[in-house]
């Protein structure tokens, strides 16, 4: 009964991505696609997870947090396949799974008041993790994992709205859940994904190191609906290599609210989940629409 609950309460192990620069950032993962219960490793198994996300966006923000002038609006509509294998094994104690990445991205951005005007669709960067690991205690659960994107998408210089970001980066991840109760009807959870990125060959840019940092509070209601409340915050550590004068780092912090419903018998879920940011920094600025779609075979 217990693997049983943690299959229907999360399948959050190693990230998914709109790959496009204005959704994500300067890093490859984009914030708020897990929310409720992003920390929980499902039982041994194969499992499929689409996510479906839309991101609108309604102004650029400066390094101060205001708004640019004139009208910059823009859309990321995003399908991310994801397939994960928990195997049978077990590593220090957790279990042992890997996983791997594709999404597909259609992007379009007016930013009049830059004088951009850009739209692009196709595959994005490949995500593979070697190492996923999980682990389960009474009342907590935990996961640590590392893997790496790689430059497959198609990416141009002069082309802001391209589906892939150019540049390798390495990810590491690692989060934590507790349960208020033993039935498990109350869970605190908290997801950061650290990534290190690689030298973009188009511009000699290497982007600064970024963390992001992915929490909810969720409720399973007597019969089987979840609801919560979600939120992310990211930021860009470290300045840009191979550029002659700093620019500023860009945050990203959202507040949201999240529902999901679990059907064991046929091994299926859904979730649904909607974001609104309230204060970025050197970076665009909206809302996240994001479904998601879980399936153990």
């Amino acid at each position: 009964m217990r693997y049983r609950n943690r299959l229907a309460l999360g399948l959050a192990l190693g990230g998914a991505a709109l790959a496009s620069p204005a959704s994500a950032g300067n890093g490859h993962y984009v914030p708020g696609v897990e929310g409720l219960n992003g920390a929980l490793v499902p039982p041994p198994g194969l499992y499929y997870r689409g996510y479906l996300a839309r991101y609108e966006i309604d102004s650029l923000r400066d390094g101060g947090g205001d708004a640019a002038p004139g009208r910059n609006r823009g859309e990321v509509t995003a399908l991310v396949n994801r397939l994960v294998w928990i195997t049978d094994r077990q590593i220090l104690g957790a279990d042992y799974g890997v996983e791997a990445i594709l999404p597909v991205v259609d992007t379009s951005l007016r930013f009049g008041g830059v004088g951009l005007n850009d739209g692009d669709s196709g595959l994005g960067d490949l995500f593979l993790s070697p190492l996923v690991l999980g682990w389960h205690g009474e009342r907590w659960d935990a996961v640590f994992a590392a893997g790496q994107w790689l430059d497959t998408g198609d990416h141009a210089a002069d082309r802001p709205a391209s589906p892939g970001k150019g540049f390798d980066s390495t990810m590491l991840t690692l989060g934590g859940a507790w349960h208020f109760d033993d039935s498990r009807r109350w869970t605190l959870s908290a997801l950061s994904r650290y990534e290190t990125h690689g030298r973009q060959d188009a511009t000699g840019i290497t982007p600064g190191d970024s963390l992001v940092v992915e929490w909810g509070l969720g409720h399973r209601l007597d019969s089987g609906l979840t609801l919560g409340l979600v939120g992310y915050d990211a930021w860009q550590l470290e300045d840009d290599g191979g550029v002659a004068v700093a620019g500023d780092k860009a945050e990203q912090h959202a507040i949201g609210v999240e529902a999901g419903y679990f059907w064991p018998a046929l091994g299926l879920g859904l979730n649904a989940a909607f974001y609104h940011e309230y204060d970025n920094r050197a970076a665009p600025q909206g809302d996240l629409l994001r479904l998601t779609l879980t399936q153990a075979f």
